[in-house]
C-alpha cells in the first residue's frame, strides 16, 4: 500500500508502515491514525472540536484523494481524549461499556475538569454540549476490518478510569505489532490516578496489554514517548506496590 505523503511529512510519527501516533500539544495527549485498504481508524478526538478538527485535517494528509477517517476509538473518558469527538461527523465511534454513561450525564464534569486544566470556557462547553454516545460499546473484544489490516478493541479496564479500551494493530508489512494504551500506560510522568480511577485493578489491566502485544510490541501511552514490553511490566510493578496490590 503507498501512502502519501510520507507520514513524517504530515506531522505524524510512523510507528509501523500502517500506523501513526500524533502527540498532541498543551496536554501531551497522544492520538493514533491507522489506515486500512477501505478504511481508517482515529484513537482519540482531542481536547476540544478545533484539536479534533486539526487531528481530521492531519489524518486527510496521510489518507490522500478523498479518503478520510471511518472511525474512532476512545480509550477512555477524559476531557483531553474526548472533547473533540464532535468534529469527526459521519465517524462509527467505539468506547468501553460504561462510557457512554460519562459522556452523556456526566459531560458538565468534563467540561468543568477541561477549564480546570486550562482549556478555554467557551470551547469546553461547545465542545461538551455536542459529544455523542458511541455508537459501538465494545464489553469483551471488538474486530474491525480496515481492509489489510484488522484491529482489535479490547476493553481491558478499570484501572485508570472504570472504562479503559486498548487498540491492538496486529504487525503487517513487515511491521511490528502496536498496541495504544491510552492512559493505562503513561510515559512523560507518574501514572495519574483519579477519583475514577480503579487503581486495585490497574496492574491487572497492564498484564491484559501485555498479553495483547507480547514482548515485541510497541506500547503507545496516552502521554509520553513510546515504549517497550519492559517498560509496560515495570510500570505495572510500580503501581501494584503503589496500591498495595500483590
Amino acid at each position: 500500500m503507498d501512502v502519501r505523503p510520507a507520514w513524517e511529512a504530515a506531522g505524524w510519527e510512523r510507528l509501523a508502515p500502517r500506523v501513526g501516533r500524533r502527540r498532541l500539544p498543551v496536554w501531551d495527549c497522544t492520538a493514533g491514525l491507522v489506515v486500512g485498504d477501505d478504511a481508517a481508524l482515529m484513537i482519540e478526538a482531542g481536547s476540544s472540536l478545533a484539536e479534533g478538527a486539526a487531528l481530521r485535517t492531519a489524518a486527510r494528509r496521510v489518507l490522500g484523494g478523498a479518503r478520510r477517517v471511518t472511525h474512532l476509538a476512545l480509550t477512555h473518558p477524559h476531557f483531553d481524549h474526548v472533547l473533540g469527538a464532535a468534529a469527526f461527523a459521519g465517524v462509527r465511534v467505539y468506547g468501553a461499556v460504561g462510557v457512554e454513561t460519562v459522556l452523556t450525564e456526566r459531560r458538565d464534569e468534563l467540561r468543568a475538569d477541561a477549564v480546570r486544566h486550562g482549556l478555554d470556557a467557551g470551547a469546553a462547553a461547545e465542545a461538551a454540549d455536542l459529544l455523542v454516545r458511541p455508537h459501538h460499546l465494545v464489553c469483551g473484544e471488538w474486530t474491525l476490518d480496515l481492509g489489510g489490516v484488522q484491529v482489535l478493541l479490547a476493553n481491558v479496564g478499570p484501572g485508570h478510569t472504570a472504562h479503559d479500551l486498548a487498540v491492538l494493530v496486529p504487525g503487517t508489512d513487515g511491521g511490528r505489532e502496536v498496541v495504544f494504551c491510552g492512559d493505562l500506560v503513561e510515559e512523560s510522568g507518574e501514572p495519574q490516578a483519579g477519583p475514577d480511577a480503579a487503581p486495585r485493578h490497574w496492574s491487572a489491566a497492564l498484564d491484559r496489554l501485555l498479553d495483547l502485544g507480547g514482548e515485541d510490541a510497541v506500547y503507545v501511552p496516552g502521554h509520553g514517548a513510546a515504549v517497550n514490553a519492559a517498560f509496560v511490566r515495570a510500570q505495572r510493578d510500580t503501581l501494584a506496590e503503589r496500591f498495595g496490590v500483590s
